[in-house]
């Protein structure tokens, strides 16, 4: 039997996981349904079917256990109801603990309360030794099996949210993005984006997430125009490109004694192309001298 890979996501602003919807008999779009994760047992809900899904990493697809029921839903939210509690509780014996440079930025249930996650930024590289806080937390929640995880900073900003360092209401981590992707200072340098730290770091602290927006478009674009100190030919004559706009294809050329111009990249030439012909032009013909020859280069 060929498998049904179906994408879960667990929070509304989450990364999709595959499972094997095989076990469930015509399950549909916008069903929630109850799956087996690294994190204990989860209730998700169905957002795609994956026509031609990656092979798994570890062989083999996990299946989903079964449809969430209205009591499984409900249940959950009385669990989602207690995470506030939890979270203001390990953060105060965090505190009395003096954990420095340790922030507990939320608490999860798993949606039958059988685990409980405790999730936590450093402010430091360093490993945290928190076997004390985990260890006070079990006794305070004896039903549920405690566990520290701890997130990066742009997880972070993904889950408090707020208002972009752009101006937008709302953070694009925390409105549409799913996942992170890498970023560099390559890609502010290739879209000429000052380098000013205010200007490319976001709330977290990192580099902004939206430097990957445009930056493949650019760098297309560029491959399409001179580069910066270039020679050019431009109707007004010989210039030296001093800078582009790529996404106009649109560039600047400095014309000695007229300054500088803006052009649409189909108004240039190149310089050293022409300048090549020009020179094979006017090269004198090999066979030329041997006779027998009617290019009539070299003749008087």
């Amino acid at each position: 039997m060929q498998s049904i890979i179906v994408g879960v996501r667990f929070n509304k602003i989450g990364k999709l996981y595959h499972f094997d919807a095989n076990p469930v008999t015509d399950i549909k779009i916008g069903e929630f349904v109850v799956v087996e994760t690294s994190r204990g047992r989860q209730i998700g809900e169905i957002i795609q079917f994956i026509h031609e899904p990656s092979s798994p990493m570890d062989g083999s697809w996990k299946s989903i256990e079964r449809r969430a029921t209205p009591a499984d839903l409900l249940l959950r939210k009385q669990w989602q109801q207690k995470q506030v509690e939890a979270m203001i509780n390990c953060r105060a014996r965090a505190s009395e603990l003096e954990l420095e440079g340790i922030k507990i930025v939320a608490a999860e249930y798993s949606y039958d309360g059988t685990r409980l996650v405790f999730l936590f930024s450093t402010e430091t590289e360093d490993k945290a030794d928190l076997k004390s806080l985990r260890k006070d937390m079990q006794k305070v929640y004896p039903g549920s099996q405690i566990e520290l995880r701890q997130i990066g900073p742009r997880d972070v900003a993904k889950m408090i949210g707020g208002m972009g360092a752009c101006g937008l209401e709302t953070r694009c981590c925390s409105k549409f993005l799913t996942e992170f992707s890498p970023i560099s200072i390559k890609m502010a340098k290739e879209q000429g984006i000052s380098l000013t730290p205010t200007e490319i770091t976001g709330m977290c602290g990192r580099l902004r997430c939206c430097l990957i927006y445009e930056y493949e478009h650019y760098v297309a674009a560029r491959k399409e125009l001179p580069k910066r100190g270039k020679k050019v030919l431009t109707p007004q004559g010989e210039g030296k490109v001093v800078d582009t706009y790529p996404l106009r294809n649109i560039v600047i050329v400095e014309i000695e004694g007229s300054g500088n111009h803006d052009y649409h990249r189909d108004e240039l030439e190149p310089w050293d192309e022409l300048e090549a012909l020009r020179r094979k032009s006017e090269a004198p013909c090999d066979r030329h001298e041997g006779g027998g020859c009617d290019c009539g280069k070299n003749e008087k």
